[in-house]
């Protein structure tokens, strides 16, 4: 019982990140921006995170330089795909190209060093109550923002007007133009917005997962949360439901492990990534005619594609 309700406990941990990440995507994939820069982008918020956190003592002002630099990198991915409408796919991956070797030469001096960071809350004796309690309160404060999140993100998309015109964008630029919409404007904003989510993504697993910074620490998760993406239709309230299934997975490894089970630790590895393209097949194969993916999606705009 207890190796139950431990592993239950940690999904939420191992599924926060992936979902800051899965919903920044969302974001800008809804608005028409294919973006395979998520892991160069992660990579960017964990460095800052850690830098400011070690820096100042206040994980939280780590946070926040987190989602600043996931902002910035996400506004040179904007120039090239919305200004200079270059590929999107082959500027998404300059973009982790770019998030590696920048981390990889800026974050030598921080390698291995401890981080002040965001520890579980102390609920005091609810947190031991039987079973509910480590699933439900032996959280750290970034975790039950992260869920927050994604219901506030799913309400920003089909309950409001912004969200509608971001919506617009991404399944028909040229009518939404049309109604007044700056498609380029409106797009870039996506950009940032979905580049600060996936630092803040990074940012967690440097500040409340791993307390350290190395180089190479988000090992694949832009990627899971490209495939997450897909699984959750594009839509937040299902991303929540994806991550928590994924962080099931990656939380079951350590606790397998440490049973002493005779499983090749490269096999327990390989679990998430394997669950990754097992659901983009299964997505694939089930696609039905209506899809939810955009319309525009990956699609470069101009005023002169207007009939």
């Amino acid at each position: 019982m207890d190796f139950f309700v431990n592993w239950l406990a940690a999904i939420p941990a191992y599924a926060a990140p992936l979902l800051l990440a899965c919903l920044g995507l969302i974001t800008n994939e809804r608005a028409g921006v294919l973006n395979l820069g998520a892991e160069g982008m992660m990579a960017c918020g964990a460095l800052a995170g850690a830098i400011i956190s070690l820096t100042t003592g206040w994980p939280s002002l780590g946070i926040l330089a987190a989602v600043i630099a996931g902002a910035m990198i996400a506004l040179v991915f904007a120039v090239l795909t919305v200004s200079l409408r270059s590929n999107q796919v082959v500027s998404g991956l300059i973009i982790v190209a770019l998030g590696a070797g920048l981390t990889g030469f800026l974050g030598r001096e921080y390698v291995n060093k401890t981080l002040p960071g965001f520890y579980d809350l102390d609920w005091g004796g609810i947190a031991n109550a039987w079973i509910i309690g480590p699933i439900l309160f032996k959280q750290n404060a970034l975790t039950y923002i992260t869920l927050l999140l994604g219901g506030v993100a799913w309400y920003v998309l089909f309950r409001t007007t912004a969200g509608l015109k971001l919506r617009a964008v991404g399944e028909d630029p040229a009518t939404a133009d049309a109604s007044g919409v700056s498609v380029a404007l409106t797009r870039s904003i996506a950009v940032m917005i979905g580049g600060a989510f996936c630092g803040a993504a990074g940012g967690y697993l440097a500040l409340a997962s791993s307390y350290i910074w190395v180089e190479g620490m988000i090992a694949g998760r832009g990627w899971i949360a490209i495939g997450l993406v897909i699984f959750a239709r594009w839509n937040p309230k299902y991303a929540i439901v994806g991550a928590l299934l994924f962080g099931a997975i990656e939380a079951l490894i350590p606790r397998v492990q440490a049973t002493g089970a005779d499983v090749p630790i490269y096999l327990m590895m390989m679990m998430p990534y394997i669950a990754t393209l097992g659901v983009l097949v299964l997505t694939s194969l089930t696609r039905n005619r209506r899809s939810d993916e955009p319309g525009s999606l990956g699609l470069p705009y101009t005023r002169q594609d207007r009939h």
